[in-house]
C-alpha cells in the first residue's frame, strides 16, 4: 500500500476495543514501513472545520476512493499501524487531496510547536 490509498484496518477505539474502519494512508513510517493513517467516518457532523476533509459523492476521486457514502477524513484521528493491521485496500484518494491533508497536518504541528515555544524562557 502507498500514501493516498484507502484501506480497511483494525484501529483501537477510545474504549480500547479494536474496530475495523476505513483509513487513509498518509505516509510510510521508518524503519519498518508501518502506515501512518487517519480514520474516515460517515458521521459528517464531527467535522473539524478547516482541518478535516469531506470526500463527497460528486468529488472527482469519490469513485476511485472505494467509499460507499460521503465520508469525513478525520485528520485528528491518527494512528501508526503495521501492514498486518490492514484488512484490504478499498481504493485511493487523489494526489491533490493527499497533498492538502499532509500540508494541513504539517501546518497544525508547526503551529503547535510555535505556540509551545512562546511560553518558554530563553536559556542563559
Amino acid at each position: 500500500m502507498n500514501p493516498g490509498d484507502i484501506a480497511l484496518a483494525e484501529l483501537q477505539q477510545a474504549d480500547g476495543r479494536l474496530k475495523a474502519r476505513p483509513v487513509v494512508v498518509l505516509s510510510l513510517m521508518p524503519p519498518f514501513s508501518d502506515y501512518m493513517v487517519c480514520a474516515l467516518s460517515s458521521k459528517l457532523h464531527r467535522e473539524c472545520a478547516d482541518f478535516d476533509e469531506v470526500v463527497a459523492v460528486g468529488d472527482d476521486d469519490f469513485v476511485t476512493s472505494g467509499l460507499k457514502v460521503t465520508s469525513l477524513i478525520r485528520l485528528g484521528m491518527i494512528a501508526t499501524i503495521p501492514a498486518s493491521a490492514t484488512l484490504g485496500q478499498l481504493g485511493s484518494i487523489s494526489d491533490d487531496r493527499l497533498r492538502r491533508l499532509r500540508s494541513r497536518l504539517a501546518r497544525h504541528i508547526e503551529a503547535e510547536q510555535g505556540a509551545a515555544g512562546e511560553g518558554e524562557k530563553p536559556s542563559s
